[in-house]
């Protein structure tokens, strides 16, 4: 439905320029997380600087953003409310320590693991967690400081501003792409509030609501080294080891599933393992010099990638310049309006959301549109991490249920009376009962084969499966045998050793060892 994808070649020129778009969207995502969080918006503004330029400079896919993000925030909250700042960089510290590891032991690959319906419904909950967080801008403080929905004036100069942001992104690129849209868009609105007194909310006035105090600002210093001030035992293990683990997951949860849909819009490969130690390391800075951690962010990975950032080099000007804006050039994003923010990040939303998948839900199978809804739903509803858990257990729970009912047999008899079972299907936990139910061991003769050349034993349940058919055959002084095993299924059965009381008759075309297990 909406083609936002620039199609423009890498350069550095556009690296540049997307990267300074990308630095205005990251200054109100990272006070926000950081409100969120419960620390001071520097502390937030300091992770989006340390996290996005290690993960650009040392990640394994160039182009992609990272910086401090929600899905962070509301698991530190808790931490920092109950034991304070301190045992959140302890925490962060950790978090690093294990998402390092996690590279180093190439866990990385496992994300493809996550199915396609899962990938869909993770990118379309993002997509409305994305659109829901900017309805918060359309909001103000009440008379008792609780927000409340703006009206009248106020209400449409947001929404015009909004809409003429989006407009201009929707229409430049018609015209030229010399320059990133979003980047133009932005200069265009904040140009025209000052030149006409447009009377609406700016960054310096959300980041002062935010904090609650009239005099906020932007302005900061360089983050300083500082081990935290925890101490250094077992208790304090205890208590920072839960948050630092689920910290660890969800934030390479959303890197690697970023870094997945990256790669299918740039049609490039990054690599996973090697993303999973930058960020591992940016969070080990973060909790040295003062940063509430981070990881990659969907929203504005896909505003580098449609303003045309594709290098390294766009990443590390993200980081560089919203440095600089703390450092210097305050006064200049606290006058950009947040109805261009605004703007910015529904043009994301629109290019986020996989259209098509609504198109598909009543073409592919049920049980995978059902996995998209849940997973966009538990996304929305709780958080990223709990979502592709859940979509990945549904979906190998329908996987294991589709594929128990596939084991059958093909029986014969041959020339010496003995009854051959040839076995077809995977045997394992899902399908141990279907197998068992195939047999008839009273009505059969002596001596009964199953034939394993078009089947395989994959797990310790299928193992059980056999010795329990075995044992009914024994009850009734008969025999069975296995033919055919593949090398693992035979080093399987090996190790299992007197656990199965079968025999494992030689086939010379095979190889496969006799009575072995006798």
């Amino acid at each position: 439905m909406f083609n936002l994808l620039s199609t423009r070649p890498q350069n550095l020129r556009t690296d540049v320029l997307s990267g300074i778009t990308v630095a205005l969207a990251l200054v109100p995502e990272a006070v926000a997380f950081a409100f969120v969080a419960g620390v001071d918006p520097i502390v937030g503004l300091h992770a989006a600087f340390m996290v996005g330029l290690i993960t650009a400079v040392f990640g394994g896919r160039p182009g992609m953003i990272s910086g401090a993000t929600g899905a962070l925030a509301v698991v530190l909250v808790s931490l920092v409310s109950a034991h304070g700042i301190q045992y959140m960089f302890a925490a962060v510290l950790l978090m690093g320590c294990i998402q390092i590891g996690a590279g180093v032991l190439r866990l990385g690959k496992f994300i493809r693991m996550v199915p396609h319906p899962v990938m869909l419904g993770f990118v379309n909950g993002l997509a409305i967690v994305i659109f829901l967080a900017q309805l918060g801008q359309f909001k103000t403080p009440g008379p008792a400081g609780e927000p409340v929905w703006m009206t009248g004036m106020p209400m449409y100069t947001m929404c015009g501003l909004a809409a003429v942001t989006m407009g201009i992104i929707h229409m430049l690129p018609k015209l030229t792409r010399a320059v990133p849209a979003s980047l133009v868009a932005i200069v265009v609105v904040t140009g025209s509030s000052l030149l006409f007194s447009i009377d609406t909310p700016t960054v310096v006035d959300f980041l002062r609501t935010m904090t609650k105090d009239s005099t906020a600002t932007l302005a900061g210093g360089l983050p300083t080294f500082a081990l935290p001030m925890v101490p250094f035992n077992f208790e304090t293990l205890r208590i920072i080891l839960p948050y630092s683990i689920i910290l660890a997951a969800v934030g390479l949860i959303e890197s690697l599933l970023t870094l997945t849909l990256v790669d299918e819009l740039t049609e490039t490969r990054g690599r996973g393992n090697k993303e999973c130690v930058a960020q591992g390391a940016s969070n080990m800075f973060c909790g040295v010099f003062g940063g509430m951690g981070g990881c990659a962010m969907i929203g504005q990975s896909m505003i580098n990638i449609n303003s045309g950032g594709r290098g390294r080099t766009s990443g590390i000007t993200a980081a560089l310049v919203l440095l600089a804006f703390v450092l210097v050039a305050a006064p200049l994003i606290e006058m950009v309006p947040l109805a261009a923010l605004v703007g910015v990040m529904f043009m994301v939303v629109l290019g986020t959301f996989e259209w098509s998948s609504l198109r598909v839900l009543n073409k592919v199978p049920v049980t995978d549109a059902l996995v998209i809804v849940l997973v966009s739903a538990v996304t929305v509803k709780y958080d990223l991490a709990i979502a592709v858990f859940v979509g990945v257990i549904v979906s190998a729970l329908v996987f294991a249920w589709k594929h128990a009912k596939v084991v059958h047999v093909i029986e014969q008899t041959d020339d010496s009376g003995a009854r051959i079972y040839s076995l077809r299907g995977p045997l394992f936990f899902g399908s141990c009962t279907s197998f068992l139910d195939l047999f008839h061991p009273a009505e059969d003769p002596k001596d009964v084969i199953i034939d394993f050349q078009h089947a395989r034993v994959s797990d310790h349940s299928a193992i059980e499966a056999i010795d329990t058919l075995a044992e009914r055959y024994l009850a009734l002084d008969k025999e069975l045998h296995l033919r055919h095993l593949s090398p693992d299924c035979r080093k399987l059965l090996r190790k299992a050793g007197t656990m199965v009381e079968v025999n494992v008759i030689e086939d010379p075309q095979y190889h496969v060892a006799a009575d072995e297990l006798a």
